[in-house]
């Protein structure tokens, strides 16, 4: 029997590259801790679970640039116009509790100022708070002053994990460019490492074993690949229809490998999965 998916989003991070004369773009890839469950030690995108506060009833109060019905038009196949929102709300709010990275402004538009070290200490001491469960994100906003720009991050892919697999999830992927004067600094629980890379050197070091991703990563990195600026990968967001990716794990010439819903085969260093401990 299929285990249903559990919605989540993530967010690719976006900057231009810092290396001098290069023109290009780096993304932020987070590296899962060695003992979960779910793609253990594997790099990916910051991202998680949506949870029922992402879009309960007092969150339109704190987002601003898109709408319920609006982002229903953009996610069509969710269940309901609120968590179509939700949607955009996990990923910001996952965003931060995983990296510290707060895609938030003031009411004026100004971005939210991450500046100074008491500012840094602030919002650091809120992160922890908010990883024990002493306070959540809207209390934070609400301290603060704050809402979310939407607007900001736009819809880019989504990926369900393949059936039979026992954690699932149905992720929306999302892209934006990375507030400035901000750091990322993985939560240590969940994630214990992080890299700004350009999309074609991640894939180099993936073929060469040095780090592991899934398909959905491997995907929209070399989808991200063409593009030498940020704004052109915001562009094409822009543009885009949006598919669902359901793809199939199958044993292939007695390898396990993962197929695309148009029936390519990706066979090189196959995705893995790994199964939750039945004692636990």
């Amino acid at each position: 029997m299929s285990i249903m998916p559990t919605d989540a989003a993530t967010v690719m991070l976006l900057r231009s590259c810092r290396d001098a004369g290069v023109t290009d773009i780096e993304v932020l890839l987070v590296q899962r801790n060695e003992k979960s469950h779910f793609v253990p030690g594997y790099y990916v995108f910051p991202g998680g679970a949506l949870e029922a506060e992402d879009y309960g009833s007092g969150v339109d109060r704190f987002v601003r640039g898109i709408n319920r019905n609006e982002a229903q038009q953009i996610i069509s196949d969710m269940s309901s116009p609120a968590k179509s929102l939700g949607a955009w709300v996990a990923g910001i709010r996952e965003t931060f509790e995983e990296v510290g990275i707060l895609i938030a402004q003031k009411e004026n538009s100004a971005a939210a100022a991450i500046r100074t070290e008491g500012d840094c200490k602030q919002f650091c001491d809120y992160r922890k708070a908010l990883l024990a469960g002493k306070i959540n994100f809207f209390q934070i906003l609400a301290e603060e002053g704050l809402v979310l720009p939407l607007d900001r991050l736009y819809y880019f892919s989504h990926w369900i994990t393949p059936e039979l697999l026992p954690i699932r999830y149905d992720v929306r992927f999302f892209v934006t460019e990375v507030p400035a004067n901000q750091m990322a600094v993985p939560d240590d629980v969940e994630l214990t490492g992080h890299c700004w890379l350009r999309p074609c050197v991640a894939l180099e070091q993936y073929e060469q074993g040095q780090i592991g991703m899934v398909l959905p990563q491997i995907m929209t990195l070399m989808e991200i690949s063409r593009f030498r600026k940020v704004e052109e990968v915001i562009a094409s967001a822009r543009k885009i229809n949006v598919p669902a990716n359901l793809t199939k794990i199958l044993q292939i010439d007695g390898r396990e490998v993962e197929v695309m819903p148009d029936g390519s085969v990706f066979e090189t260093r196959p995705p893995s999965y790994s199964w939750p401990d039945e004692e636990k």
